[in-house]
């Protein structure tokens, strides 16, 4: 079975970032579109970048704020020719910023970032060094930047469907982990680590409220079906 779940180190929620306000969030951010990646606010997400756009991006937020705006393109990877012509994007994204990085022999970077809070693009204002640039509004999701709990939810159902997923996808995990996750830290981590498609992803960081993610994980769970039953012994 392949192994899915990153290492110890990347299940962990960085503490939030509690310096930053909505005021502090700038009217334009250079985007990063990446398909079937998703993250959160508050969660935790390590990148290794290497294209050379994506290296000025990071250069640029280093200078600055440290943030870059995660945002999915509205197909996949497959067409590689139109993903180069600039593809569409899916109108929300989220805020990460850099909380830590590698910068390699080559220029490249390894970096973290950590979720901040939602954006909805307005319009995109062009290129600066090859990277895509956008003004965002972010008032839709101030709750993002405060630890709102969920309500409560039917946390081993929950688990009993991520278990299912799991061994119909052929991945493992490991559970005494997962398991002792606070319910808040377990709806961050667990729509970032399953392999849903993109439009899954997407629909997951729509949702409104942790309570709404909730709804829509265990809808993407249960959507996999019963797992067959073997052959009579």
């Amino acid at each position: 079975m392949a192994s899915f779940l990153p290492d110890d180190e990347a299940l962990r929620l960085v503490p939030r970032v509690s310096d930053l306000t909505m005021a502090d969030i700038p009217a334009e951010i250079g985007l990063f579109p990446l398909s079937g990646v998703l993250l959160l606010p508050r969660g935790k997400l390590p990148l290794n970048v290497f294209e050379p756009r994506y290296v000025a991006l990071v250069e640029d937020a280093l200078a600055s704020q440290r943030l870059i705006g995660m945002i999915q393109p509205l197909w996949g990877e497959e067409d590689e020719e139109e993903v180069e012509k600039a593809p569409p994007l899916y109108s929300i994204g989220c805020l990460g910023r850099i909380t830590s990085f590698t910068e390699r022999a080559d220029g490249t970077f390894a970096i973290t970032l950590s979720g901040v809070a939602r954006f909805r693009i307005l319009r995109e204002t062009g290129l600066h060094r090859g990277y895509r640039q956008a003004r965002i509004d972010v008032s839709s999701f101030v709750g993002d930047l405060s630890e709102i709990p969920s309500e409560p939810f039917d946390r081993e159902k929950l688990l009993e469907s991520l278990r299912r997923y799991f061994r119909q996808k052929g991945l493992s995990a490991r559970w005494s982990i997962i398991e002792h996750m606070e319910d808040d830290t377990l709806l961050v981590t667990l729509p970032m680590i399953c392999p849903f498609p993109p439009a899954e992803k997407q629909a997951l960081l729509d949702a409104g409220s942790l309570t709404d993610r909730v709804r829509v994980l265990q809808m993407l769970l249960d959507l996999s079906g019963p797992e067959e039953e073997g052959p009579p012994s």
